[in-house]
Order: C-alpha cells, then sequence, then structure tokens
C-alpha cells in the first residue's frame, strides 16, 4: 500500500514536466520563469513535512495518509486552472495562480516521508529495518519512471488540464482503499500473526547501540532535541544531496532532451523513463546491503553512513562527467548510473533516523525532510537560472557539487541511541530533555 501511495505521490508531482510544452506556451513562461513555477512546490513540501511527522506521532500515520491523501488530489486536480485563476484573481499573473497551487500540492505532499518512517518504526523489525525503509522508498523512482509514459500517454490522448483531473481522481480512489487496509500498529491488525507481532517486538535481536519505540521516551523527548545531535544534522545535508539529484532529474529532463537533442513529446515517455530503470533496483538493493552490513559488522556507522559516503562519490563522479560526453545515449547512460547509485543509500537517511531516536522517527523525520526539501526549490530554481546564464552542462556541475558535499557529511554520521539523562522540568511535574 505504501509503494502504491508513494507511485501515485511522484506521478502527481512529477507529471508538470512533461506539460511543460504545452503550459509554457499557453501562458508565455520562459526557462526562468518556469523554473520558479516548479520551485515553488518545494514551499510548501518543506513545511508540510515538518508538520506532517509530528502530526504523524501525535495522531498516528493512518489519520495522517487520509488528511494529506484528499487534499494533494484535490489541489492537483485544481492546478488545471492554475494559469486561469492566477490571471482572474491575482493581478493578471499566470505564474501567481501556479504559485498558489503548487505551493498547496506541495504541502499537502510533504508528509509522506516522515509518515512513512515513523509508519516503519511501528511495523519494522530491527533486523529489517533497512529493507523496510527502502521498500517504503520504492515507490520514489518507480513514481518517477512511470510518469513518463502515464503523462505523455494522458498528453497525447487529451490535454494538460484534463490530465490533472485525471490523476487528482486517481488519488482520491486510492483514498478510500487505504482507510480499510492500513493500521497504524501491526497489533491492531487482524492479518498479522502472533508470531509476526513476536519478531518484529523481539528485542534480542537489537545492537547495543538501537531500540525499540517507547511511547513514554517520546513525550520526553522535545522536537528542537534535534538540533543538539550532530548525526542528525549531518544525516539531513546529505539527504539534501540526495534529493537535489533526484529532483533535479525528475524536473528538468523532459525539458534538457527537447532542448539539447530535439526530441519531441511522442519520444519522451520512454526516454524519460531510463534515468530511474536502475534506482528502482538499487533503492531495494541498498537496504538489503545496509542490513547485511549491520549484521556482519554490528556497526551501524558502516552499514548506514559508509554506505551513502561510497554510493555519493560514485553519483559525482558520473554527473560531473556528462558535460564531457555529446550524444544521447553516453548523457543517458551517465544520467542512469549516477541515479542508480544516488538511490542506493535513500534508505539509510530514514533509517539512521529510526536508529537514532525510533520514537521520535515522524518528528525528526519531518525535520530532516524539512531542510532536506529546501533543495525541492533549489534545485530546479537554480538550475534554471544556470541554464539561462551557462548552458545545460552547469546544471550537471551543480548535481556533482552537491553530491560531493553530501558525501563529506555523511562521514561524520554516527548512527545509534545515546543515553541522555532526563531533568525534572522545574515548571510541571512531566520531565523534559
Amino acid at each position: 500500500m505504501i509503494v502504491f501511495m508513494t507511485v501515485v505521490n511522484y506521478i502527481d508531482r512529477g507529471a508538470i514536466s512533461y506539460a511543460q510544452e504545452a503550459i509554457i506556451g499557453e501562458f508565455g513562461l520562459n526557462p526562468k520563469t518556469w523554473g520558479q513555477i516548479l520551485g515553488y512546490f518545494g514551499y510548501g513540501y518543506m513545511f508540510g513535512a515538518l508538520f506532517g511527522g509530528m502530526l504523524a506521532d501525535k495522531k498516528g500515520p493512518k489519520f495522517v495518509w487520509i488528511v494529506v491523501g484528499i487534499a494533494w488530489s484535490l489541489f492537483e486536480m485544481g492546478t488545471a486552472f492554475a494559469g486561469e485563476i492566477g490571471l482572474a484573481l491575482f493581478g493578471g499573473s499566470a505564474i501567481a495562480g501556479f504559485a498558489v497551487f503548487r505551493i498547496l500540492f506541495g504541502f499537502a505532499e510533504g508528509p509522506t516521508f516522515s509518515t512513512i518512517n515513523r509508519t516503519m518504526a511501528n511495523w519494522a523489525a530491527p533486523k529489517e529495518r533497512g529493507f523496510a525503509a527502502s521498500l517504503g522508498l520504492l515507490g520514489t523512482p518507480l513514481g518517477a519512471l512511470l510518469t513518463a509514459p502515464i503523462a505523455v500517454a494522458l498528453l497525447s490522448f487529451t490535454s494538460w488540464k484534463v490530465m490533472f483531473i485525471i490523476l487528482g481522481v486517481i488519488g482520491l480512489i486510492w483514498i478510500f482503499a487505504w482507510m480499510k487496509v492500513f493500521t497504524d500498529q501491526p497489533e491492531d491488525n487482524p492479518k498479522v500473526s502472533k508470531e509476526e507481532l513476536a519478531e518484529i517486538r523481539n528485542e534480542k535481536q537489537l545492537l547495543s547501540s538501537e531500540k525499540l519505540v517507547d511511547e513514554k521516551e517520546e513525550e520526553q523527548v522535545p522536537w528542537h532535541h534535534f538540533f543538539r545531535n550532530p548525526t542528525l544534522i549531518m544525516n539531513a545535508i546529505g539527504y539534501f544531496a540526495f534529493q537535489y539529484v533526484n529532483f533535479l532529474i525528475l524536473t528538468w529532463t523532459p525539458k534538457y532532451l527537447q532542448d539539447t537533442f530535439d526530441f519531441k513529446l511522442a519520444s519522451l515517455w520512454y526516454l524519460g523513463m531510463i534515468p530511474w530503470a536502475g534506482a528502482c533496483v538499487t533503492v531495494l538493493l541498498g537496504g538489503r546491503i545496509s542490513d547485511a552490513l549491520r549484521k556482519k559488522t554490528g556497526s551501524l556507522r558502516i552499514a548506514r553512513s559508509g554506505l551513502a559516503v561510497v554510493s555519493l562519490l560514485l553519483t559525482a563522479i558520473c554527473f560531473i562527467l556528462i558535460p564531457t560526453v555529446n550524444s544521447v545515449t553516453a548523457v543517458l547512460t551517465l544520467m542512469t548510473i549516477g541515479n542508480a547509485f544516488n538511490f542506493l543509500p535513500n534508505s539509510v537517511y530514514w533509517t539512521v533516523i529510526i536508529d537514532t531516536e525510533p520514537s521520535k522517527a515522524g518528528t525528526f523525520g519531518g525535520v530532516t525532510h524539512f531542510f532536506t526539501n529546501i533543495a525541492t526549490i533549489v534545485a530546479p530554481t537554480l538550475t534554471g537560472a544556470l541554464v539561462a546564464m551557462s548552458g545545460y552542462g552547469a546544471m550537471f556541475v551543480a548535481a556533482a557539487i552537491a553530491s560531493a558535499v553530501g558525501m563529506v557529511a555523511m562521514i561524520f554520521v554516527k548512527p545509534g541511541t545515546s543515553k541522555r539523562k532526563i531533568k525534572p522540568s522545574s515548571t510541571a511535574s512531566r520531565p523534559s530533555v
């Protein structure tokens, strides 16, 4: 259910990239203003991630899924009318209309991954946290891969406005299925056997630096404890690097292929899939590798941080090479390999949070995603400016630099719980950190 939800989520956010030619032509936009429209999504996404994670800890994941799923589906449908609404209500500016709907849409989609993290903290046995997280994240590259054929097919048979309406309706249908199937805890699900539940809650499989979710501790640890933990801060920087590359490919690949190699929309249904093919495999493989390293070495730092450092280095190498080649085959090959390496440690950024603060997996996941998703603004907006000034080669250099920064940050990540003293509060009887 989570994989399908993430696929819907990513198709909804990425479809606009394939409608760019029609939207730009209809409203007289240029690369810079188009980059701004793509970047507006990130403003809402950041804050949605922050508050969604906190809400998932307080109200439970199911409540959050239902609310945000309905909201993002409605705003996806509203995007079809955003330009006209901007012209009519926001000073004659179509860009303002798209800004409003993309920000609201981003806010509604923002809680997705921090809520997935809280779900995995509730449901996953410690020995398979890496793979469980990677399974939840599979929908990211799979959704991005499927965006191309689905968006192109819809645009080939109908208008870009009808495409947004159809995608929104699909999201609403998914929500009804989710309401019937999902439960916040495995204890609440009739399909979970006693044997399976015992395996999930088995404390004997924990490393010395690991622990299970503790609801009492959840009340004692405030959200701002995140900023007192260097591991969580550096992990967020590493995840920023991943998101920069991810969102760059998601938003700018269609226009890059059209402008540089003169491909038409009909060709993008399969070309747009290529950069995501390897990532669909490596996102799952990375979770397996991370869990295997945890079992073999007994070191969360090797299993999580080490995997991310190597992967980000290889990502940077691939993207720095792209401006040196000229054929579309070479470009797509390097982009595909680089994106595959980028996704290899995708689960790591989330399992580091669960390993370090399982009782705050939603809240701290939300804080992490808040800062990470600055990349969803920076990547498309900066790329638009770079392309206007220096051409498309500059956007790949920027991606390599972002990966290198993330690699350095992950060197300093030390996953695992730490002992801390709980001091009585001077203003209340309940303890605080």
